[in-house]
């Protein structure tokens, strides 16, 4: 790893005895104490760093691995609830602040930390004290099994110490962030233990004036939380965590890990401002209609290595200088410029853009710091240094990176390095000559140099090699093999590298000295890069499928849209339906047989809502929607071992936590309620549940096998039926009755009675039961029903509140001009007239 000298840590860390621990109030844990915290919990033997170069590695993996550390603290006595969350990320030099009032449940708090996936959570050590452990602290440490949990003593959590480290540490461009902080105390204080505690486990220190700090507050994003992001499957498969059918999986096409990690958060915290969404997919339709600025972008953003992990680097300072530092300020430093000399291309693929946010880009690389950084680096380094794929390759790069006549002690030490190296060459000639083989030279970071060899046992003397050749392994027809002067010239040869680094070393460090300066344009180069790739990605989804456009109005309507995903799965294009909610239609309970298709039409409306909310086009063929300014889904029937919970306890948890939190602009999607008990009181709680989702503005989907549920249309005027058809065949085999899906959606509710007594029947249930079963229930059915016929006058009270409606939103949103909405109008009063006949002949009459 070349992300700076661990080994003081390591050492520190080893010297620590494991006790057991109570504090946690969980089972007896392996804790160790540091100068900071009181109880750390082991879940692995240290913090990993970042052992990792800053290479373009695959996109797809970049957010799998944990980076972030989070510090969390609550308000105690009457500021209780009241939490502040401070995080960073050990690739990205960003802190994240925020604070937020939270209810009981914190919600807010569980799904902004399931968000950040952290490699480690940081708490003060009064919240967990034995016997006194706070509420939050029982949760987090529920929802966060497989985290490492550190406590670190309430004196670190310090809000002054805070305001002093943001002073400090945030760069001059992001300085805006202190006016907005300096009255939250309690992110202030989780701050300054997040940044003591980091730069202790980094063994090094951030340079003043160097991180990008940000106050994010929970109201700019839609709030999704953790159990719907895994119904819907948005970032991880439920079946296959490695499997790509996700909403992120089939979105994602970007280039760098960067673009990968924002097109991730945003999936999973979509926008809310229509404004910002709109300016997103100015973008994404000027890419598609200019072959020429998408290709052109395609090609530079794929060149560009992961710039947030290389400034994490540049701006920590370590606190010991050691071969492993050195190299990596020397590799950074190669990155650094590869990564500046592509400004210009990007620039220049911008140059002829017309959108506003892609203007806004190019303004921002028209910034001078990128070109003084570039001159001050080309006046120390070589202009042919750059960074290039294979560890001999880039230890080349690494050796002659300084300019020739820069220090001659530098220039003596690489010239002895070349000899060296054509020394190896040499011997492996000469003993390719000696014994008459094809030998030749390789290389790999952990061997140095080595000699390889393809041949047959047959063509080797005796079928073994000569005596004098070690640590042989064998491949196939390949042998791996070294000799004892090999090794001998390996030392040489390190030692003589170790010395070019240490030169090189102090050079690159009065360089980025030099530059530490203007380094902060490279915070900006980053978003916009992250950003342009994650823009491209949609471009490019919607190239390979015909996504259309969304807008925004008051109205939820998708004109024949399809599930995105299954449509990468299927071999054929799914079957697509419409979708309609608006104010005065806000609640639509859908029915149909088992596997008819309703739990995959509910999850395909909020993929499109999310989709739509990120800056990206939406399968169908057109779609409208109102901002979600949270979206929450109950689906499933399990049970939950691990939390003692049964299917209905689980389910009345996931409805409770959906009752506690939903408001006026919220898209809930309910998929069966009340299955995990009886008949009657599921019908119940199925009822009440509607009941109190009807009295909020919310769009709710409501998909139920409770026929019963589909009379409430009867009280509540903005209540829609609709159901999945079926067809009946008979099979030419037995001529039995089957049942073929269509997997359309249909107005009404299911004309199909009693689905469940037909599978009862194909079933080798016993005849008499089958006809027990079937007088049975159409005796309740029709007891039922008889209390839930609607009377003329609720249907007048129905037919009315649709006709307001309707005229509320045409006055709200019609683009029509005055023929054409009189045109409609007409036909809104027919309508009203043949569904209303008694209003109709009282208006004749007068």
């Amino acid at each position: 790893s070349y992300f700076g000298d661990r080994s003081s840590c390591a050492e520190d860390a080893s010297a620590v005895n494991c006790m057991s621990s109570s504090s946690r109030g969980l089972n007896s844990t392996c804790i160790r104490k540091t100068p900071l915290s009181s109880a750390r919990s082991l879940c692995r033997s240290h913090t990993p760093l970042m052992g990792h170069s800053v290479t373009s590695s695959s996109a797809v993996s970049a957010h799998t691995v944990a980076s972030v550390i989070v510090a969390v603290v609550e308000g105690r006595g009457l500021a209780r609830g009241e939490v502040g969350m401070a995080s960073i990320d050990l690739k990205n030099p960003e802190v994240i602040l925020s604070q937020f009032a939270d209810n009981t449940t914190y919600a807010k708090v569980i799904t902004k930390l399931k968000i950040l996936t952290p490699l480690e959570i940081i708490m003060s050590n009064t919240a967990c004290d034995a016997g006194n452990t706070t509420k939050l602290f029982s949760l987090i440490t529920e929802h966060f099994k497989n985290v490492t949990f550190t406590t670190v003593q309430r004196k670190y959590f310090n809000e002054t110490k805070g305001l002093e480290y943001i002073e400090q540490l945030c760069a001059s461009e992001f300085s805006t962030v202190f006016m907005e902080v300096q009255s939250k105390y309690y992110c202030l204080a989780a701050v300054a233990a997040l940044l003591k505690y980091v730069e202790f486990i980094q063994n090094s220190v951030y340079a003043p004036k160097s991180l990008k700090v940000r106050f994010q507050g929970s109201e700019k994003t839609a709030m999704i939380d953790s159990s719907s992001a895994q119904n819907l499957e948005l970032v991880t498969n439920n079946r296959d965590s490695r499997n790509g059918h996700t909403l992120f999986g089939i979105l994602n096409y970007t280039k760098t890990p960067g673009g990968s990690r924002r097109l991730r958060s945003n999936i999973l915290e979509p926008l809310v401002d229509a404004e910002t969404i709109n300016t997103r997919l100015d973008c994404v339709q000027e890419l598609l209609q200019d072959e020429e600025l998408f290709f052109g972008l395609q090609s530079v953003i794929s060149k560009f290595l992961d710039t947030e992990q290389l400034l994490s680097v540049l701006v920590q300072i370590p606190k010991q200088d050691t071969v492993k530092t050195a190299e990596s300020k020397i590799t950074n430093l190669i990155y650094l410029k590869h990564t500046l000399e592509l400004v210009e291309p990007l620039k220049a693929a911008l140059r002829n853009c017309s959108t506003p946010l892609l203007k806004a880009y190019y303004s921002s690389l028209e910034d001078s710091r990128f070109g003084i950084i570039l001159e001050k680096i080309t006046t120390v380094i070589n202009d042919d240094t750059r960074y290039t794929k294979g560890c001999l390759n880039m230890r080349t790069q690494k050796c002659y990176a300084v300019k020739p006549n820069v220090n001659e002690f530098l220039d003596i030490a690489r010239r002895t390095y070349t000899e060296i190296v054509d020394d190896i060459a040499g011997l492996i000639t000469q003993l390719a000559e000696k014994y008459n083989l094809p030998m030749r030279t390789s290389f790999s970071s952990a061997r140095g140099f080595f000699i390889q060899m393809n041949a047959d046992c047959s063509v080797l003397p005796n079928g073994r090699l000569p005596s004098e050749f070690t640590k042989i392994t064998k491949m196939k027809n390949t042998y791996s093999f070294t000799s004892a002067d090999l090794i001998k010239m390996n030392e040489r040869c390190q030692e003589s590298l170790r010395e070019i680094y240490h030169m090189t070393y102090l050079i690159v460090c009065k360089l980025l000295n030099e530059i530490y300066e203007y380094i902060h344009c490279l915070y900006k180069l980053s978003d916009i890069v992250s950003m342009l790739d994650m823009l491209l990605s949609f471009a490019h989804a919607c190239t390979l499928s015909d996504y259309v456009r969304p807008e925004f109005t008051d109205t939820l309507a998708i004109k024949q849209g399809w599930h995105p995903i299954l449509e990468k799965i299927a071999v054929e294009k799914p079957v697509s339906n419409n979708t309609y909610l608006t104010e005065g239609s806000s609640f639509i309970i859908i029915t149909g047989p088992n596997m008819s298709g309703k739990s995959t039409y509910l999850k395909q409306i909020a993929l499109c809502q999310i989709m739509a909310q990120i800056g990206s086009y939406v399968p169908a063929e057109y779609c409208s929607f109102r901002i979600a300014e949270q979206i929450f889904t109950r689906i499933g029937m399990d049970d939950d071992i691990e939390t003692n919970a049964s299917t209905f306890m689980k389910e009345m948890k996931e409805i409770t936590y959906i009752i506690q939190n939903a408001n006026d602009k919220s898209l809930i999607i309910i998929d069966e309620l009340g299955r995990g008990t009886s008949t009657e009181e599921g019908i119940g709680i199925c009822y009440a549940a509607c009941e109190y989702l009807l009295s909020l503005k919310a769009f709710t989907l409501f998909a139920t096998h409770f026929l019963e549920l589909c009379h409430i249309d009867a009280l509540y005027p903005n209540v829609e039926n609709y159901h999945f058809e079926v067809q009946h065949v008979r099979s030419s085999v037995g001529n039995k009755e089957k049942i073929a899906y269509t997997y359309k959606l249909s107005k009404g509710y299911t004309e199909e009675k009693n689905y469940g007594l037909k599978a009862a029947e194909v079933s080798s249930l016993p005849p008499s039961i089958v006809l027990d079963a079937k007088e049975i229930t159409n005796h309740i059915a029709r007891q039922i029903l008889h209390r839930q016929k609607s009377t003329p006058e609720t249907m007048k009270q129905r037919v009315v509140y649709h006709l307001a409606m309707r005229l509320v939103q045409t006055a709200r949103n019609s683009r029509l001009d005055p023929d054409s909405l009189r045109i409609y109008l007409r036909g809104l009063k027919k309508k009203y007239e043949a569904h209303c006949p008694v209003s109709g002949a009282s208006n004749k009459q007068q």
